[in-house]
């Protein structure tokens, strides 16, 4: 099978070897592709709707991957036993919806040895709420599809709740919450392509509002003033 830029992103991320929880699998894609190619020996695939449910089991069907791939109607984590995934992931839904799965599933997810995670909006309230909750960033990742960019994230869950030695939480700045503060510092270079076209962007709009001297004009030239600040601070990561 082969799968999307942005899928195949994601599946690199789950470590060989371990079972697979896929949160919101939709077409199953992740999991067939995992297993069709031996890189993990199970994995239970988990919709909150039938209708995806459905195609999931044909698309499992139609691989032959019946006895290791199961399917299982589930709001989140609620229908997966302890013990049954070591990896979970989360991805293609928006951030809100991410930290709510998290939040809810807390007891399951401590259980687990890591979380991929990809956003698909409200990339920086999540990455706050997995260092505000303890979780431990292992790798991060960003590509670009069809004009779009989606970064994702590896991540191991909270210390103590799988018997792991307790560890102070990280704390990032403002522009690593924004951006990714692993995609940073190894200057990824979709990371860098997106930042240039978002100073490109901003500064055209800002060039568009010359002239305009309504309050709502003002407000939104001081946003986009303090969103090109932050995508040039993340510039300054790439400067060699």
């Amino acid at each position: 099978m082969e799968l999307s830029r942005r899928l195949q992103a994601v599946a690199g991320l789950v470590t060989a070897g371990y079972r697979l929880a896929d949160i919101g699998t939709d077409h199953a894609y992740i999991p067939i592709y995992l297993a069709q190619s031996g890189r993990i020996p199970e994995a239970v695939a988990m919709d909150v709707n039938q209708g995806p449910l459905e195609r999931a089991e044909d698309n499992i069907r139609s691989h032959g991957l019946e006895g290791r791939v199961k399917t299982r109607l589930s709001d989140g984590f609620s229908a997966l036993k302890e013990g049954e995934a070591d990896s979970a992931v989360i991805a293609g839904m928006g951030g809100g919806l991410v930290i709510r799965i998290l939040k809810e599933g807390e007891c399951l997810v401590g259980t687990l040895k890591e979380c991929i995670l990809q956003p698909q909006s409200e990339i920086e309230k999540v990455r706050a709420f997995l260092l505000e909750e303890g979780f431990l960033f292992i790798k991060e990742d960003m590509v670009e599809e069809d004009g779009k960019y989606y970064p994702m994230m590896k991540v191991c869950p909270p210390a103590g709740k799988t018997g792991r030695a307790s560890a102070t939480k990280e704390t990032w700045d403002e522009t690593e919450l924004r951006y990714g503060r692993y995609l940073l510092r190894d200057r990824n270079p979709v990371l860098r392509q997106y930042l240039e076209r978002e100073i490109r962007i901003k500064t055209q709009i800002m060039e568009g509002l010359k002239g305009q001297d309504s309050p709502r004009a003002a407000e939104r030239k001081l946003e986009l003033e303090r969103e090109t600040e932050y995508a040039e601070k993340g510039m300054k990561y790439y400067v060699v």
